[in-house]
């Protein structure tokens, strides 16, 4: 189990929420082609965000609510209110939210993530191993998908697969811990780094 409180803890997901729309958590919301609802979702979206950053989780959450349910087609509060469930170790409803945000976003690696480390909190390695492929394709330069890679592989006896991920993320952030004891921990060769 201490993979997956590494794991949880690589997400920086406790709250750290982010966007899946270039610009949107600054922007003030615009009126949009679905009209005044897209725009107070995002209103929403954007209030709850700010109350999840300063700790109030169950009004965030009520935020998160409401601009889905304006905009059920809204990929950043999907992403977000997965970031607040998986936070709560609720992790069905975050990989709930997650898939709904892969869905409206599939070329982005942040649902992808989300949705592969709530998968290994509740021992679904494989299918976090196939995010987190995908996540990679998407987003080769992201070390913490590369970590995460490596701890699904690793879970998996993947040895090979793991040091590889392992050591891509090391390349890629050189003073990642968890990706450096991962690579310790299946046997890496110094040789595999800086392929």
């Amino acid at each position: 189990m201490p993979i997956v409180a590494i794991a949880i803890a690589l997400c920086g997901c406790s709250i750290n929420l982010g966007s899946l729309t270039p610009g949107s958590d600054s922007e003030a919301p615009k009126a949009a082609p679905g009209g005044a609802m897209v725009a107070d979702a995002q209103a929403h979206n954007i209030h709850a965000q700010a109350l999840a950053r300063s700790g109030k989780t169950e009004e965030a959450l009520a935020e998160f609510n409401a601009a889905i349910e304006l905009d059920p087609h809204n990929a950043d509060a999907l992403y977000n209110r997965g970031l607040l469930y998986q936070a709560q170790q609720q992790h069905p409803l975050a990989i709930d939210d997650f898939s709904a945000a892969n869905g409206l976003t599939p070329q982005r690696s942040e649902p992808l993530l989300g949705r592969a480390i709530s998968y290994l909190a509740i021992d679904k390695v494989k299918e976090a191993a196939a995010d987190l492929d995908e996540a990679a394709a998407a987003d080769p330069q992201n070390a913490q998908i590369w970590t995460t890679r490596g701890i699904a592989y690793e879970r998996l006896g993947d040895k090979n697969k793991a040091a590889g991920s392992y050591a891509r993320a090391i390349n890629l952030r050189p003073k990642d811990e968890a990706a450096r004891s991962g690579f310790g921990r299946v046997g890496g060769k110094p040789g595999q780094l800086y392929e």
